[in-house]
């Protein structure tokens, strides 16, 4: 797997931000990134139906990741890495080292994104930032090809690359590929309307382990503002 990846295909994601005006997008953004990871960690030579099959098994999920994303004409802005968890149904937590220290989490019922350096959190209703994201696979058990239109595409790099296109318009994603080594997802990538992309590489996954609950809770004594942004 390469370190500094040149921007291949596609994508959207995760911005690490400091600017409230850019939580709402952020949040939505993170809810659809962690429901197309467990989408990802599925697909395959076998198509939706393994992916419907992968998602009926899926309990808990925690894999490192770096993160890169590229502005429209490809230009790499941002590296970061950081760990993953994922507690089914609903619950998640993004914890980025680097650049910044920040850590998104949600808990079934609400979003909220961390500023650890500033001490700032903001928040934002969970099933309002599910609706109308592919954030819904995390929520419910209904078949893959009601979210998306999946379809096997050419490789250059010897992995297996499978293209899922969101058929709700309403979100900000508009295309993600999902790239991997034999059985193992090994990248992401997310294109969203702006023409902005960002590349997930993955690695230490690991699957249906015991996480620990306060993972997925915001202590908000080490908190100085607290922002809800609905």
């Amino acid at each position: 797997m390469p370190m500094e990846p040149s921007p291949p295909r596609s994508t959207s994601g995760l911005r690490v931000s400091r600017h409230h005006g850019s939580v709402r997008r952020l949040l939505s953004s993170s809810i659809a990134l962690v429901a197309l990871t467990c989408v990802a960690l599925a697909a395959g030579a076998d198509g939706a139906g393994r992916i419907d099959a992968y998602l009926a098994g899926l309990n808990s999920l925690r894999a490192d990741f770096e993160q890169y994303t590229f502005n429209s004409d490809r230009t790499r802005m941002t590296k970061a890495h950081g760990t993953l968890y994922l507690q089914r149904p609903g619950r998640f937590r993004w914890e980025y080292d680097s650049p910044m220290r920040q850590v998104i989490v949600a808990d079934g019922k609400r979003v909220y994104l961390h500023d650890l350096e500033l001490r700032q959190v903001s928040h934002q209703s969970q099933s309002k930032a599910l609706r109308g994201t592919p954030a819904l696979l995390l929520a419910n058990a209904e078949p893959i090809e009601r979210h998306f239109k999946a379809r096997s595409i050419p490789s250059s790099d010897g992995r297996d690359w499978v293209e899922l296109i969101p058929k709700d318009r309403d979100t900000d994603v508009v295309r993600i590929e999902v790239g991997f080594g034999g059985q193992t997802l090994e990248s992401l990538i997310m294109e969203d309307s702006f023409g902005q992309e960002t590349r997930l590489n993955f690695s230490q996954a690991e699957r249906n382990l015991r996480l620990k609950p306060d993972l997925f809770e915001i202590d908000q004594r080490s908190v100085d503002d607290f922002l809800q942004v609905d």
